[in-house]
């Protein structure tokens, strides 16, 4: 884990192609971040919650991450052949929802996950099938809905009710059905209708629409086109736009 402040990153045009993360922080060769978090102040009524691509997860309190040091500083102690997938901020009442590669999905309340040191490798969260890994885990709340997207441009949105609360350890539910024509999922959010959506492709194409416009639909569907594609290129990166508060 490392530290970064916010005006220390240049701003730049949309086209531009960024600073190398080298340059803004000390990490080591053939590293890659693979989530961030603004924190304004290291709260001890706070938690990050991490998950890794082999199913794990694990709670540690914020201010335990609270002195920073140039090289950075164990976030979480990772087994073989494993990576972290993504980080989330919380009160430690939350529920949390992993998705996965192969279209399934588990919910169970963020209690059942026991707060951790630093160097910890985390507890079982979601039982994975073969060849399966997780490719996200968001906060799941009743207001928001679970938007997913495909490698092939393809999206869907569901709500979060349909997703049944379990116990943390489980295989999960259909998230999406997964198929030759819509490709494996790579990208699980939470959402309103009120949002919208940035997409980009490994080839540098760029796609913003609104999140309404993406018809809600079961679990077990294989979403609606999103993005053509051409040749080889398929979907890298997918991020929510969240619709400005009125005053």
């Amino acid at each position: 884990m490392h530290w970064l402040k916010v005006y220390e990153i240049p701003q730049a045009s949309r086209a531009s192609k960024g600073k190398a993360i080298i340059n803004l922080i000390q990490i080591e060769a053939g590293a890659k971040v693979s989530s961030t978090i603004p924190v304004k102040e290291f709260s001890a009524d706070k938690y990050l919650v991490m998950v890794t691509k082999q199913g794990l997860v694990k709670k540690t309190k914020l201010d335990a991450y609270s002195n920073p040091r140039k090289a950075g500083i164990i976030g979480i102690t990772l087994e073989k052949g494993d990576e972290l997938i993504g980080v989330e901020l919380t009160d430690g009442k939350q529920e949390i929802l992993i998705g996965t590669r192969q279209g399934k999905a588990v919910r169970f309340p963020e209690a059942q996950v026991r707060d951790m040191g630093r160097g910890a490798k985390g507890v079982r969260g979601v039982s994975l099938a073969k060849k399966d890994e997780v490719i996200a885990m968001v906060l799941a709340t009743k207001e928001t809905e679970v938007l997913t997207v495909t490698e092939l441009g393809f999206a869907k949105r569901t709500p979060v009710k349909e997703y049944r609360l379990t116990r943390r350890g489980g295989k999960g539910v259909i998230n999406m059905k997964v198929t030759d024509k819509n490709g494996q999922a790579v990208s699980l959010k939470t959402v309103t209708d009120k949002d919208e959506l940035m997409v980009i492709t490994q080839n540098g194409k760029f796609l913003r629409c609104a999140i309404k416009d993406i018809r809600a639909t079961g679990r077990s569907t294989q979403g609606v086109r999103l993005i053509k594609l051409q040749d080889k290129d398929r979907v890298s990166c997918v991020a929510p736009v969240i619709a400005e508060e009125e005053e």
